[in-house]
């Protein structure tokens, strides 16, 4: 493949990440409720793995497939102790 076409592409995949953060990090601050904002934060750590994806493909380094694991872990985690623990909002 030519480099110049793979870049394009990659860049592409970046903006639209940043677009996505942007949007999810809203979702995250001005949701009505807790189960909204776990929402978006299960979402923010797939972004998050999948921009780790994008940049491992840019760089072609492997060494952040550790940190796409534990974010993976983590994001599982996460998800998993809110929806055990949760109260509903308001009482």
């Amino acid at each position: 493949m030519d480099p110049t076409i793979y870049n394009g592409v990659l860049t592409v995949a970046a903006a639209a990440f940043c677009v996505a953060f942007v949007l999810t990090t809203y979702q995250i601050l001005a949701g009505p409720n807790s189960l909204d904002r776990v929402l978006g934060l299960d979402g923010l750590v797939a972004m998050i793995q999948c921009a780790l994806a994008v940049y491992i493909c840019w760089t072609l380094d492997t060494t952040v497939s550790n940190a796409m694991l534990v974010v993976a872990l983590l994001g599982f985690i996460s998800s998993v102790s809110v929806a055990r623990f949760r109260k509903r909002d308001g009482s």
